[in-house]
């Protein structure tokens, strides 16, 4: 693969860039600005280089390459390549101080919605402890620890409450709605869910609502999910321990591994994966649900092989079959038995 080589390539230069546009470019890199706009990829090889359909021409086999390290991208199928604002100069066929202005009205607006979300997690967090069915479902799950809950911002959301909360603040219709909080007809998205607000680089972009009743028990906004649960503080740990869900990740929390992180799923984004290759002398240990399908085995499996190839020891922590680490502690399992668990995982 002639990657490298053409990412070398010089590119027309408008004007030489200056200290602004670059901190631009740092503040967006370009992979996730992809994934924004609903580009799906997958790994090219061992470093951080990813592979899709090109966005800038009809394309049928994946042609479009972007190197996450150097923020560059280069397609073999219609030869264009370049950074974040010559992508944004090709899709939208703008010169190139309009392009950084389209890429700053952009980043405003993604800053407008992290507050927006703020504002909505600190509702539901005020709402927890005036509604006693949600910290009864919080027990039942196993998690007891209000410093940890308070950590966490564990929140709920009742339903039919949070818009006419919110319009008090001055955010109108139209603004809850782009960011997901309510659908067209007005209704709150979130009704009788816990609430877990995903952060990345220290602002929120997403909500992860677990229904206490009989609803489809899991749901996010429809927006990007962010990277790996809590990302900034689990990386600094010579071990990471990936599970599917965030009560998984609470009750280990709360057992006292605070090197887990969470994914939510078993389906890991282009930008999830090269979070957990970042550093390959650091072994992951993967602990997905032990279904009696063998989905989460499955699953599990295959993202250990991923891993494997990218250079990132793994190995596969096994559960007793029909448990995920929450149940397990549930039922009784405590902290030294989970050790063991780990103790008894070996590389693939």
């Amino acid at each position: 693969m002639r990657l490298l080589l053409s990412y070398a390539q010089p590119w027309e230069t408008k004007q030489p860039m200056g200290e602004d546009v670059e901190r631009l470019k740092q503040r967006i890199p370009l992979l996730e600005y992809l994934q924004r706009h609903n580009w799906t990829a997958r790994r090219a090889g061992p470093r951080q280089e990813f592979v899709g359909l090109c966005p800038l021409h009809r394309d049928t086999r994946p042609s479009f390459y972007v190197n996450a390290g150097k923020n560059l991208f280069y397609c073999h199928g219609c030869g264009r390549g370049g950074d974040l604002i010559r992508l944004v100069e090709l899709l939208f066929d703008l010169p190139f101080r309009q392009s950084v202005a389209h890429l700053e009205r952009e980043l405003a607006l993604s800053g407008g919605a992290s507050g927006l979300l703020e504002q909505a997690t600190a509702f539901f967090q005020l709402q927890l402890h005036r509604h006693p069915d949600a910290i009864e479902y919080l027990e039942s799950r196993g998690l007891r620890d209000s410093a940890l809950i308070e950590e966490l911002r564990i929140g709920y959301a009742p339903g039919g409450e949070l818009r006419r909360h919110l319009a008090a603040g001055g955010y109108s219709f139209d603004r809850l709605l782009h960011t997901g909080l309510i659908n067209e007809q007005g209704r709150d998205t979130f009704c009788r869910r816990v609430i877990f607000p995903c952060s990345q680089h220290g602002q929120i972009v997403n909500l992860y609502g677990r229904a206490i009743g009989a609803a489809f028990p899991h749901r996010l906004l429809a927006r990007s999910k962010g990277g790996l649960f809590a990302w900034d503080s689990v990386r600094q740990f010579p071990t990471v321990i990936l599970v599917e869900g965030l009560f998984d990740l609470a009750v280990l929390w709360q057992a006292g591994f605070r090197n887990t992180t969470c994914a939510i799923g078993t389906h890991l984004t282009p930008g999830q994966f090269q979070q957990l290759c970042d550093r390959p002398s650091r072994p992951v240990y993967i602990v997905f649900d032990q279904d009696e399908n063998q989905a989460g085995q499955g699953a599990a499996h295959q993202l250990a092989q991923r891993l494997q190839n990218a250079g990132t020891t793994t190995c596969i922590v096994q559960l007793p079959l029909g448990h995920d680490p929450n149940s397990y502690l549930v039922a009784g399992a405590t902290a030294a038995d989970f050790t063991v668990r780990l103790e008894q995982a070996h590389p693939l």
